[in-house]
């Protein structure tokens, strides 16, 4: 069978641009599940073809729920060290993510998945890959992913790869006076179905992703003051989380800090999850999404937090240096609102201003970040 000529398109794209891999470097590549190979083999042709030197690690969430059921902490110590240290050697690392069983890790223990991430996790991916590789992490399309999106597996990959190669240079630029505002911001407002929620955002940068760290790609994001946050929020998207559904999320807040929580599905795994450490009970991060492409929810949070017309919030660890908020957890969980007319509607207000209504920018320089003009 002929190789579809956009899996090579994607993956020169990400080690060209995403990456900006070089004649000399050192990559780790990583592919979860075995529906990944088409790409994971082009990856690491075209790294070799670029005169970089690749490490590729084939995975699966079998291997890491019989690793994170059975080991000890030393055992994990171990396998995080060896790692660390892979990790330490490389200038890049790029994931290509399968999924294939998507609730392989759903009768995991959270006492021992919070073992894994502290341990391994953090210690590798977020102390080391995110601070100090140029890194690239994807999805990749398959029949589990076709399934929860309720598309043909031919209408799948034609919207697969129109997000994925969408002109990240025009998103980017169109997204530049929009990190100004919100670099500017102090109070920030969202009202729709079930939602009335404020916070602060005063002096956290906002970082602008435009195809460099995940593919697809197309979101700004800053994070909350910690102890900010109060009201309530209804986020009206499906979820998956350490392998386990969640349905339409409702996170009340006090100070900062969530005093209430609800799920349609697996409440109390929802309120075990809350529990896990102190950090799981506020807020790691604030984001717009504006990927033209994606217009619903896919149950993938890599696609989901892109959505054109949205917002996200993530429960737990907040992330770089820029937009650090104090907060430390092992858990970081993106919930997605969606406000176009379709899903309910709802607003974004920067301090009294309305910024975006029923998901589209109404604010004259922020125009040319709704749907219609980034495609």
């Amino acid at each position: 069978m002929k190789k579809d000529e956009r899996i090579t398109k994607l993956a020169e794209s990400v080690l060209k641009n995403s990456v900006g891999l070089k004649k000399g470097e050192k990559i780790y590549i990583e592919a979860f599940s075995e529906s990944t190979k088409e790409l994971f083999e082009e990856f690491i042709r075209i790294a070799v073809k670029l005169g970089a030197t690749p490490f590729y690690f084939y995975n699966d969430n079998a291997f890491v729920k019989n690793l994170v059921m059975t080991a000890s902490a030393e055992q994990i110590e171990q396998y995080a060290k060896w790692h660390a240290a892979l990790m330490d050697e490389m200038d890049c690392y790029v994931a290509v993510r399968g999924y294939d069983d998507l609730f392989a890790l759903a009768d995991v223990p959270a006492a021992k998945m919070k073992l894994y991430n502290n341990i391994y996790y953090n210690k590798v991916h977020f102390d080391r890959r995110i601070a100090k590789t140029r890194w690239c992490v994807m999805r990749y399309p398959n029949d589990t992913m076709a399934a929860l999106s309720k598309m043909s597996r031919t209408a799948l990959e034609d919207f697969f790869f129109d997000a994925c190669l969408v002109d990240y240079k025009k998103m980017g630029k169109a997204m530049a006076p929009l990190k100004k505002l919100m670099d500017k911001t102090d109070k920030v407002r969202i009202k729709g179905n079930g939602t009335d929620l404020c916070f602060s955002i005063k002096g956290l940068k906002a970082i602008v992703c435009d195809g460099a760290m995940n593919i697809p790609d197309g979101e700004i994001y800053t994070a909350p003051v910690r102890e900010s946050i109060n009201g309530k929020i209804q986020f009206n998207t499906d979820t998956v989380y350490g392998g386990v559904f969640y349905s339409n999320v409702c996170l009340e807040f006090k100070g900062g800090k969530i005093v209430k929580a609800f799920s349609r599905a697996n409440n109390d795994k929802l309120q075990k999850q809350l529990e896990v450490d102190a950090g799981a009970r506020y807020m790691g991060e604030f984001a717009i999404g504006v990927n033209p492409y994606i217009r619903k929810e896919m149950m993938d949070i890599l696609f989901d937090e892109k959505i054109a017309c949205s917002l996200h919030m993530a429960i737990g660890n907040s992330y770089n240096d820029e937009t650090f908020n104090g907060n430390r957890s092992s858990v970081h969980w993106d919930l997605v609102l969606i406000q176009d007319k379709a899903h309910g509607g709802g607003e974004i207000w920067f301090d009294d201003v309305l910024v975006r209504k029923d998901g589209l920018f109404v604010i004259k320089e922020l125009e040319g970040l709704n749907p219609d003009k980034l495609k």
